[in-house]
């Protein structure tokens, strides 16, 4: 392994030279405190950023174990790393050349905390995966300014963001434990009978659409109603109170910009932890919780989608109905039905982004269009079958239509962002107000059949060429010759899911598609395989720009790759 002194002297007489000459510094190299290795250097100062990595040793580190001693704290503590590391490096930028010149980076985190392959870390070493930009003048090499960037930036960075004495012990501390908390409530929630746990005190407003900070002004911090309040002890910190929302189904009701959506896409995030101080860092919902919405225009593959949709005109079937354009309600249904496939236990929807003509269809239109006439049983006839028939919990914001009261077991008011449990008074007014509308929904919701995807339609290649994936936007893949749109998959997160989803579908065709087993099967393999070897099973070497993914979001990307076929296994 060659020295810092070596790449420095190498760089320096690389000044001058075709950038492509920067191909000479891939290699291993021994800093003082740490080793360097240059695995891949770009080919333009255009092009993206190249990659590094480095390895510090804990016994120059010194983080205490405690901090990382359970998987909990140390997807805690490499997150927390990961931001130190982006804010040092950050503050490094200057100007030294053209294109992506100049540039020391590592990926971006929102408020989420995610299992990444950014840092990892062990009671031995810290391992490190950024991006430098290696600087140029047109395509002529800076190789000063490298030598500047490489053996004398990156050290630095290392010193300010990666040696626990030059951090904040007690930030640390509260960023670990915080983790720890809220993976410790969502285990509770089951053998509580909850689906979803808002603590009193949560700030829910978010800044806009486009920034996902707390609302600093002008916000009401949440409280539970009496009812249906609830109080944990967590292990790290104090007692917390916050609203239960039970299992069974559950609307959230009230006037238009009073707080219905706001707590429901707080529910829809509370899949995954925050960080300290984002305001829902304590809101926890159910790992197996979908958010379901209307897509039209997606593409649908073989799926059954009878429970809601059937004898359509013309007589075709929806035992295995595919199209390449969804309507609202088709999509919908098809959402519903692949969630169900990956044994999803609790549904979220927003009336705001659902088909009306879905969710419900009233005495008046009953009366107005026969039964026969009309293909679609409505989501209000099925969503009490889904809770018996599948213990499929669901949460709806209503507030266009009184018939759900029918089937609630709980209702919750919002009122200038504060909750109100409405359930008595909900039932009270379903009672006095006699309901005529007839069931449309039968006896049970239905089987849920079983696809089987065709390897050879899954094809991440253009043409002859190698394997294509790119992200294009943060919700759209390109995979092969076709892009998956993502768009309607709202608890996709980050660009860094995108790329891992990308890549477990490359890998799920080269490992289990041979084998006809139904997509279940085999993406909860694909899930089972990452859970035991990590993210770095989907890449002949290591990258630093992947997050972890739940199985329904894999899925959601397979459903809509427009190439894929399946069949039904025979009964």
């Amino acid at each position: 392994m060659l020295s810092h002194q070596n790449l420095k002297q190498t760089l320096l007489q690389l000044d001058g030279r075709n950038y492509k000459a920067y191909k000479e510094i891939e290699g291993s190299y021994q800093f003082p405190d740490f080793t360097l290795m240059i695995d891949h250097v770009q080919g333009d100062p255009f092009a993206p950023p190249s990659k590094f990595m480095l390895k510090i040793p804990q016994k120059i580190a010194q983080f205490p174990p405690h901090l990382y001693q359970s998987p909990s704290r140390e997807i805690a503590l490499r997150d927390y790393l990961n931001r130190q590391f982006y804010q040092a490096a950050k503050s490094k930028r200057s100007d030294r050349g053209m294109g992506k010149s100049d540039l020391i980076t590592i990926v971006k985190l929102g408020q989420e905390v995610l299992e990444r392959t950014s840092i990892l870390l062990n009671s031995e070493v810290i391992e490190v995966r950024f991006s430098v930009g290696l600087p140029a003048r047109g395509r002529i090499i800076l190789g000063r300014q490298a030598a500047e960037m490489i053996t004398q930036d990156i050290p630095e960075i290392v010193n300010q963001s990666l040696k626990y004495s030059a951090l904040s012990g007690s930030d640390i501390e509260k960023h670990v434990k915080t983790i720890e908390d809220a993976n410790w409530l969502r285990n509770q929630l089951k053998n509580h009978k909850l689906v979803a746990f808002i603590p009193n005190g949560a700030i829910l407003p978010r800044r806009s659409g486009v920034d996902d900070r707390p609302l600093l002004t002008e916000f009401i911090p949440f409280k539970s109603p009496p009812t249906l309040e609830i109080s944990f002890n967590r292990p790290n910190f104090a007692e917390i109170k916050g609203m239960r929302i039970p299992e069974g189904i559950t609307l959230i009701v009230g006037g238009g910009y009073h707080g219905k959506s706001t707590l429901l896409q707080a529910i829809q995030k509370g899949i995954y932890n925050h960080i300290p101080e984002d305001g829902r860092e304590f809101v926890v919902s159910r790992k197996s919780t979908v958010k379901i919405r209307s897509e039209d225009g997606r593409s649908i593959v073989g799926v059954d989608i009878s429970p809601f949709i059937n004898h359509l005109p013309q007589g075709r079937s929806t035992r295995s109905f595919s199209t390449p354009n969804a309507s609202g309600s088709t999509s919908q249904a098809a959402n519903i039905i692949e969630a169900l496939e990956m044994q999803a236990q609790v549904f979220l929807i927003d009336e705001d982004t659902a088909a009306t003509n879905f969710m419900i269809r009233d005495q008046r239109m009953q009366k107005l269009i026969a039964k026969e006439k009309e293909p679609i049983t409505p989501f209000i006839d099925k969503i009490r079958q889904l809770y018996q028939d599948y213990a499929v919990s669901s949460v709806l914001v209503m507030g266009g239509s009184g018939d759900y009261f029918e089937v609630a077991d709980t209702v919750i008011g919002m009122d200038s962002f504060q909750p109100i449990d409405l359930t008595q008074k909900a039932k009270e007014v379903a009672k006095n107000y006699f309901n005529q509308r007839m069931a449309e929904g039968g006896e049970f919701f239905g089987q849920i059949a079983l696809r089987i995807p065709l390897k050879e339609t899954i094809n991440p290649r253009r043409g002859q060429h190698a394997i294509k994936l790119k992200v294009r936007d943060v919700d759209k893949v390109a995979f092969g010759m076709e892009d998956i749109d993502l768009s309607g998959v709202e608890q996709i997160v980050d660009t860094s899911q995108l790329r891992a989803i990308a890549l477990a579908l490359v890998y799920a065709k080269e490992r289990y598609l041979e084998q006809k087993q139904d997509v279940y099967a085999i993406l909860s393999q694909v899930i089972a395989d990452i859970d035991q070897h990590g993210l770095d099973i989907l890449t002949e070497y290591p990258q630093g720009d992947l997050a972890e993914f739940r199985i329904f979001e894999l899925a959601a990307a397979l459903n809509r790759l427009r190439t894929l076929q399946v069949i039904q296994p025979e009964s």
